[in-house]
Parts: C-alpha cells; structure tokens; sequence
C-alpha cells in the first residue's frame, strides 16, 4: 500500500504524464499545455483512480482534469472581497465573529473549480511566522469566537505546523471552537488514516477547544470506503466534520445526484452545511456555473427526497458583503435572499427580493 506521501509525490504535474494515462490526442494535450501554464495540473494517483477513463464527460474528471473552457472569456478575480478583508498576510476578517487563515498555497489536488485560482499565496513557513501576532490580534478582538485555518489546504501542512496552531489558538479564551479547511479527506484521505500523530493532536487539543473539519465533497463516487474510514478517524478523535457542496455544471447538478450526496454524507456522520453557488471566478465561471434560477430550483427539488438531517443544508452565494442564503422563487421571477452572514451590521439576518434574469447566474452589486 501506497503511503500519503508516496501519493502526494506521485502526483501528476504535467501534461505529458497525462497524455499518456488519459489517452489525449495531441491536439488535447497542446490545449491543456496552454491552460496548465496559467493554471497548474495537479492530480494524485488515488483521486486519479476514480475518473471513469472512458467517459469525456465524467463528473469527476471535471473536478480535476483541465478543459479549453478554462480559456473562455469573463469572470472576475476575487468574487467575493478577499483582498479588502485581508488584516495582515495570510490573515483576514470578514465576519465579526470569524478570523479566516490561509495557512499554505499546498493542495494534494488542483481543483479546477478553485476560486482562488488566481493565488500564489505565502509558504507554509511564512505564515505560520505570523502566528504570535495572528494570535494577538485575536486576543485584542474578543468577538472573534472561532477561527478557521484553511489554505491551500489547511491538513497540507506539516502535522508539527498543524499542532502550532493548535496550541496557539486553544490557549485564546474567547474562542468557542477552531476549524480545519480541506479537501484532504476526499482527495487523499490516506494523509489522515496513515497519520497517527494527526489524529492523537486533534484528540489530545479537541479536549481543550471543540475542532471542526470542514471539507468538500461534490460527488458520491468520492464517498469511496478510504475516504469514510478517515471521517470515521476524525470523529473517533472528537472532531465534528461538516460538508460544503459546490453546486457545479456537469458534476452535481442533478435532483437526484445532490439528493444522494446530501443523504449519503448523513449516513456517515458528516453534517451538509453549505451548497454553494459556484463563483463567477475568471477561468472557472464559465465551464461550471449554474443559472440561478435553475439552482434554486434543483435544490428544492433534492430537499424532497433528503432525510431530515439533510434538509438543513442551505444553497447559499459568497458575496462581497456577505453568506447570502437563496430561500426560494416567488412571482415574476423574484428570488428571496437572507443574510446567513454579513459583512456588516445593517445585513444582519435581512431579507431582501430581487428580481433575476433568466441568464442570471450571480447577485451583482450590493443589494440595497
């Protein structure tokens, strides 16, 4: 058996590797050369076996393969305010209550749906360089109630790096619990099931502040038997794991795929927070967002053969002044909104209509 790192460092990095597993044509393998120049290909040999090689369409295959459609025109770089929250690097604050760290540029996959594909980022070792004055400004803004260390990859980092922040920020008293971003579980969740030390420092630190693991499944095929024996070790070691879905064009748009992926997480122990509309973000907007309307209408439509755990999920955009939650459509095409976070005060809890077009697949501007 494969150890995580021999995965990790087995991954493919360049078009010609995939030519040959994938069978491209050349003409495949000139465009994704030109893509993987502005966004890099990433893909371990573990999230690799689970592409279906005789499908062009397979959903899976989307979430990591790259496509032309990468190269079609718009999108925006920063679709929901990132820069103006930043406070120092690597560290912003957006929601009163949340600090948000990015912990690591790593990933153990590249996903093409990424809407931070525009970032570099720090090293690892630069912000973790941060971390006493990441900690002191925490100390000095006692509404922080949590904390969410993500990336990159937040379990990408070294697990010396992960208990540094551990024993930093369990030692703030204002926090209520600390979170973990990342993927890991679901595209190789060999680093965690391998990783002894991990799991002991998420139990031995767990007994101090409660640790959340918010990862991202999009699909059920990545419910494979490895990735639910890691869930399995994460709650065996105290952690709560919850799930944000990315509602994406030719993955998980279908009634009856989301449903099955909502109940199937239940049945597991993860909780279904988030659907997310996929951001309009420059390079992934077009080969993967949904119509709003037909967004909202999907969703309610999976909510009816969801069990009673799933149905709390909710199908929600990442604005620039806000989580805003898409309840439901009323006449004339009208949408109702409500705020499930907000940036500032005013937006607290408020719902707000707006009327939305057809073609419309994102709120623009700042909802009045």
């Amino acid at each position: 058996m494969s150890t995580w790192q021999e995965l990790l460092n087995n991954s493919i990095r360049d078009i010609e590797k995939l030519k040959e597993v994938l069978q491209l044509t050349n003409e495949e393998a000139e465009q994704m050369t030109r893509i993987a120049q502005k966004y890099p290909v990433c893909v371990n040999p573990y999230y690799l076996s689970l592409v279906n090689m005789e499908d062009r369409n397979d959903p899976v295959r989307k979430m990591c393969i790259p496509d032309i459609r990468e190269f079609s025109e718009g999108g925006q770089k920063d679709t929901s305010g990132e820069a103006d929250n930043t406070v120092m690097k690597g560290m912003q604050h957006k929601y009163r209550q949340t600090a948000l760290i990015l912990s690591t540029n790593q990933c153990a996959m590249y996903c093409r749906h990424c809407f931070r594909k525009r970032m570099v980022g720090l090293t690892s070792e630069e912000v973790a360089s941060q971390l006493p004055v990441m900690a002191d400004y925490v100390r000095n803004h006692p509404e922080i109630n949590n904390v969410l260390i993500s990336g990159g990859d937040a379990f990408l980092n070294s697990s010396e790096l992960i208990e540094k922040y551990l024993a930093y920020f369990s030692n703030v008293p204002s926090l209520d619990f600390i979170r973990f971003g990342t993927r890991v579980p679901v595209v190789l969740p060999q680093r965690i099931i391998q990783d002894e030390r991990l799991l002991r420092l998420l139990a031995i630190y767990g007994k101090e502040k409660q640790i959340i693991i918010v990862t991202q499944y999009n699909h059920p095929r990545e419910l494979t038997p490895e990735s639910m024996k890691a869930i399995r070790k994460l709650r065996e070691a105290g952690c709560i794991v919850r799930n944000q879905t990315v509602l994406l064009k030719g993955v998980n748009d279908n009634v009856k795929t989301m449903a099955q992926l909502m109940n199937r997480l239940v049945s597991y122990g993860v909780i279904p927070y988030y659907i997310f509309q996929c951001r309009p973000v420059e390079g992934v907007q077009n080969q993967f967002q949904v119509l709003l309307l037909d967004g909202i209408e999907l969703v309610n439509e999976a909510r009816k053969s969801m069990n009673g755990q799933s149905k709390s999920v909710r199908y929600v955009l990442s604005h620039p002044t806000g989580k805003i939650e898409m309840i439901g459509k009323g006449e004339n095409q009208k949408v109702i909104f409500r705020y499930h976070q907000a940036k500032y005060d005013k937006d607290q809890s408020r719902i707000f209509c707006r009327k939305i077009s057809q073609k419309q697949c994102w709120l623009e501007g700042i909802p009045e």
